[in-house]
């Protein structure tokens, strides 16, 4: 005989199927991220492999949780809705408390950031690898300087842009010295400057970090109080949920007392 509701064990159904359906997205997220990033060039996957494997593994375990849970609505299986609901305690627990300090060191991300990459200028001066990584970024988002074309003192060859971009205006002309000037020499280089585009890749990253700690820590705190109401109808099947005792009593037929 089924111990819990049938309406309850649907709902939970449901909610384990969209369970899983928030799993795949997230793998699909972090497939399309490193997709995006291969295509802009290898560097960029440096430094973000770690984060696209944490992103691998929720979107597993995700999955992977909502079958258990499916599972033990269908089979009435206490000891697998005991692990649902610790898993989803776990799970909440630990997206809160990668979501809450992510949204709230955001702010500060930008100054520091800026800070370190002032110590990089004049950009010649820097050791290899930074001169190398700037003058990627340059190339391939079509930029010059981090926050201005002067953070070069000999601008290099990635800074310059072609005819048709000069065209379309996003260009500008520098002449850096006395001969340049005397001689009518210049160069057009790119107007924007590389460090929004870094910060827009940032800022991208936090994006998704935010989105999926708390879309994941609603879903399993959800998952949290029906796994609790179906665990209490199985160890407690002839007594009423809190939420099914709060309803009105029905209403009973009255009867005249007689007269003495």
């Amino acid at each position: 005989m089924a111990q819990i509701n049938i309406c309850l064990k649907r709902i939970f159904t449901v909610f384990n199927i969209f369970f899983m359906i928030v799993g795949g997205v997230v793998i699909l997220l972090a497939l399309w991220c490193q997709f995006f990033m291969s295509i802009r060039g290898g560097h960029n996957l440096e430094g973000r492999t770690t984060q696209l494997f944490i992103l691998h593994i929720v979107g597993v375990i995700t999955m992977m949780i909502a079958v258990l849970g499916a599972y033990g609505a269908h089979k009435e299986s206490k000891v697998a809705l005991i692990m649902f609901l610790v898993f989803m305690f776990t799970g909440c627990l630990l997206m809160l408390m990668t979501g809450i300090p992510a949204a709230s060191s955001y702010p500060q991300v930008k100054s520091r950031m800026e800070e370190t990459f002032r110590k990089f200028v004049p950009l010649d001066k820097s050791r290899k690898d930074v001169r190398n990584m700037a003058e990627d970024i340059q190339k391939q988002f079509h930029c010059c300087g981090l926050f201005s074309s002067k953070d070069w003192e000999n601008i290099p060859d990635s800074c310059v842009c072609s005819q048709e971009e000069e065209k379309e205006g996003k260009c500008q002309t520098l002449r850096k010295n006395l001969y340049q000037i005397l001689t009518r020499q210049r160069k057009s280089v790119y107007s924007k400057t590389c460090f929004p585009t870094i910060m827009d890749y940032i800022q991208f990253d936090y994006n998704i970090i935010l989105v999926v700690s708390f879309t994941v820590a609603i879903l399993a705190l959800l998952g949290m109080i029906l796994s609790s109401i179906m665990i209490h109808q199985l160890y407690y099947p002839n007594r009423p949920t809190i939420m099914i005792s709060m309803m009105p009593p029905k209403y009973k037929e009255l009867h005249n007392a007689p007269a003495c």
